[in-house]
């Protein structure tokens, strides 16, 4: 950057806050806003209820300490203390399964099984090995247990301890008898033919072989892995069948990136994640009848459209079109089963991720009835559904034949029920919003729901009533509340937050219309002196005629410079136009700085944001750089005609994905923005991940056009105005290569307006204050001479 520039810009910035300082406001300092929650305060987290329902555990950063303390407040006087490391180390943690009257919580602590009991208020430890343990629960006999250990599976008998392993999971193949040449077994059988002493020897050596299996202790079977691992194993609640996976690796396709400032004085070469369109695992799905010592194969050939072909192959000639002779690779996750019934429910995703299927398992052949199929031509995802093939929430049991899950349906992620025995499925909430959130009431008669429904920026606590499907509303402060009941139901401990206050604890009987209390004040002095804005939540006309919601933070009349500044969030599928403290603090505060300094900002929930369904959510696919972008370029439409932003002053800036459209902005809407700041940005899809890629623009090799015509490296030549790249070079998660590439194909195209930033110790998500002071004084000074 020209040194000359650089001055002027901090002579302009600093003689602005030298003017707000004499008209006796708060001054905000990139030292203070870029040093997040040191400068902020640190907000509590992670609570969680005693079983008596008068304790609230929570854990929290008071004193700015390298680590998280455990404090409890006192329910009847609203008091709280932290608390001490022996009382830590007795108290159950909050996962866990409980027995059916929620007297006994089984649970895992440092690898080992231990037992609550509520009623004695004793905690019980179980086992004490080095073998790590997992998947701990009871069994219909709450007299045992189930857990997984070094992949198999095990059962305990709580009343003596007896210890039985019911699968014997072996790696490799099993021997056969050593199988001898016609020349060798000649020789056998004529030794055999000619001397009875041979005949003897070896009809004795059987009898002992014999007598000494007699006397073995009864061991499962082994079930050989061959070339294979296991990958997930799940007993039945009556103990008589065990469902599992076997994968087969695909090879090793990961990435190297180096890293570049390490004690050793040298640089390290790390492994990072594959790129898009590597090959997966596949895996194959079994049955194992433990008291039938069989095994049967899961056929999932029956599905609808398991043989479909994506619809985008209809723009390759060279693609198959409509059916395929062979069988789209699916994973399917580890079943559910009910408590008294054993129907065994599971969840298939096609690697494509443009179908999901629920199952029924029939435990006895292996056949399947499918209970659901969600299908989209772009991809399966969404609130409570992943949009992810390897991270599925589980379905869960209402009672014995009735489960629920969530669909996108009718376009947005809403709550269905499905009972088993009479083949009925029924949906609990409809209208446009989506549900974020479900637990079921002790009785088994309502979900407490979190949801979007009155404002897509708003989320609150509803009470669903499931026989007359009838929604109460409990929360009332706008805002968004993470919601935890008491065991009893009596009370809501509530993690809430709004726009301009971060993230505190509050105290709410569990009715409509009363008045929470709050428990924690988490801010600091030098935060709570400044007068945080609360941005206005607006909306604006797209081009197609579609309401964009964004976040607008305006000067007052006198400051008002008609300069103006568009902040695009990250992840793509991410919600920041809301009315909660935002996961971007660092740039809300900038954002303040910025109206401080005359600029209004806008900040859009563009197509592909979470919170507005499918339709709005899957917008950008196999065109990322389309939608996402227009939005950004309507938004400054909307800045210039409603807000007197002159058409000549516009920026924008954003990170990972956000980098993305500014570095697309730059290059296709140049007479649009005139400056643009991009961050840890994403320059080739193709060169990024494989779960989230594939879903949005399916694979380089078989969709080259969805690539080429979403990637900045394919555009760069179309930049005009001036662009500033910001970038870590130890990011495994946006490679530093992407910007690297990128560089090397400006300086080919002769582009002299732009320039990079880079951060020697930095990932994805910058760690250091000072990287973080560096980057935003960059941006600012970009905006502040090139606006």
């Amino acid at each position: 950057m020209n040194k000359s520039i650089s001055l002027l810009s901090l002579s302009i910035f600093f003689f602005t806050n030298l003017l707000l300082a004499q008209n006796n406001q708060s001054v905000l300092t990139f030292d203070e806003i870029m040093s997040g929650e040191t400068y902020i305060g640190h907000s509590p987290h992670s609570p969680f209820w005693a079983k008596d329902s008068k304790t609230i555990y929570f854990y929290w950063n008071k004193e700015n300490k390298a680590y998280d303390d455990l404090f409890k407040v006192d329910v009847k006087s609203k008091k709280y203390e932290k608390v001490s490391t022996e009382e830590q180390k007795s108290l159950p943690i909050a996962n866990g399964d409980w027995n059916k009257n929620h007297t006994k919580k089984l649970y895992i602590k440092a690898g080992n099984l231990f037992i609550y009991d509520f009623k004695k208020g004793v905690q019980k430890q179980i086992t004490n090995t080095l073998d790590k343990k997992s998947n701990a629960f009871f069994l219909d006999n709450e007299n045992s247990i189930s857990y997984t250990s070094n992949g198999n599976v095990f059962i305990m008998q709580l009343n003596d301890g007896v210890t039985t392993q019911v699968s014997n999971f072996t790696s490799g193949t099993k021997k056969g008898e050593p199988k001898l040449t016609p020349q060798n077994q000649f020789l056998h059988d004529q030794q055999l033919e000619l001397f009875e002493i041979v005949r003897k020897r070896e009809d004795r050596s059987e009898e002992k072989k014999e007598h000494s299996e007699s006397l073995e202790i009864s061991q499962p079977s082994k079930i050989y892995l061959g070339k294979k691992y296991l990958w997930k194993a799940q007993l039945s609640y009556d103990t008589k069948h065990i469902v599992y996976s076997l994968g087969k690796k695909a090879g090793n396709y990961a990435t190297e990136m180096p890293v570049w400032v390490e004690g050793t004085g040298y640089v390290k070469m790390q492994n990072a994640r594959p790129k898009v369109g590597s090959p997966e695992d596949t895996y194959t799905n079994y049955i194992f009848d433990i008291n039938g010592d069989s095994t049967i194969e899961i056929d999932l050939t029956t599905l609808d459209g398991i043989y479909d072909t994506p619809k985008y192959y209809e723009e390759y000639p060279a693609l198959e079109k409509g059916k395929s002779d062979k069988m789209r690779d699916v994973v399917m996750h580890s079943p559910t089963f009910s408590k008294g019934t054993n129907y065994a429910i599971a969840d298939v995703r096609a690697y494509d991720n443009k179908d999901r299927w629920i199952i029924l398992i029939n435990l006895l052949d292996g056949s399947v009835t499918q209970i659901d199929r969600q299908h989209d031509d772009a991809w399966i995802g969404g609130p409570g559904i992943s949009g992810w093939n390897f991270w599925i929430p589980k379905l869960k049991w209402i009672d014995s034949d009735t489960f629920w899950y969530q669909s996108e349906n009718d376009g947005y992620s809403h709550i269905y029920t499905y009972t088993v025995s009479n083949n009925k499925k029924r949906q609990l909430t409809k209208g446009d919003f989506e549900v974020h959130g479900v637990k079921l009431s002790n009785d088994g008669k309502s979900f407490y729901v979190t949801a979007n429904k009155e404002h897509p920026g708003s989320m609150q606590l509803y009470k669903l009533d499931i026989a007359s499907a009838q929604l109460t509303k409990i929360t009332s402060k706008e805002g968004n509340h993470e919601t935890l009941l008491s065991p009893d139901e009596k009370y809501i401990v509530d993690r809430y937050s709004f726009s301009n206050k971060p993230w505190e604890l509050y105290l709410q009987q569990n009715k409509p219309n009363v008045t929470p209390i709050q428990l924690t004040s988490s801010t600091t002095k030098a935060f709570d002196e400044y007068e945080w804005r609360s941005p206005e939540v607006v909306t604006f006309k797209a081009e197609d005629n579609k309401d964009v919601h964004a976040r607008l933070y305006k000067p007052t009349a006198e400051k008002d410079l008609h300069k103006a500044v568009i902040f695009v969030h990250g992840a793509g599928y991410l919600q920041n136009a809301h009315k909660w403290w935002s996961v971007y603090y660092r740039e809300y505060m900038f954002h303040n700085m910025l109206v401080d300094n005359g600029y209004t900002v806008l900040d859009i929930d563009f197509r592909a944001s979470e919170g507005y369904g499918s339709e709005w959510r899957t917008a950008i696919y196999r065109n990322m750089g389309g939608k996402d972008l227009s939005d950004q370029v309507d938004g400054a439409k909307f800045l210039i005609e409603q807000h007197g932003v002159d058409a000549k002053k516009i920026g924008i800036y954003g990170g990972s994905y956000g980098g993305f459209i500014t570095m697309m902005a730059m290059f296709k809407e140049g007479d649009t923005f005139q400056a643009g700041a991009a961050i840890r940005s994403v320059t080739d899809w193709a060169h990024y991940n494989h779960p989230y890629t594939s879903n949005i623009l399916n694979t380089p090799a078989l969709d080259p056009i969805a690539y080429k015509r979403s990637s900045p490296i394919y555009l760069a030549e179309g930049l005009k105005g001036n662009l500033l790249i910001l970038h870590g070079m130890v990011d495994d998660n946006v490679q530093f290569s992407d910007v690297v590439r990128l560089s090397q194909r400006l300086i080919e195209l002769k582009k002299e307006n732009w320039n990079m930033a880079i951060y020697p110790i930095e990932p994805h998500g910058f760690k250091e204050t000072s990287s973080w002071i560096d980057e935003y004084k960059r941006i600012f000074n970009l905006f502040q001479s090139k606006l």
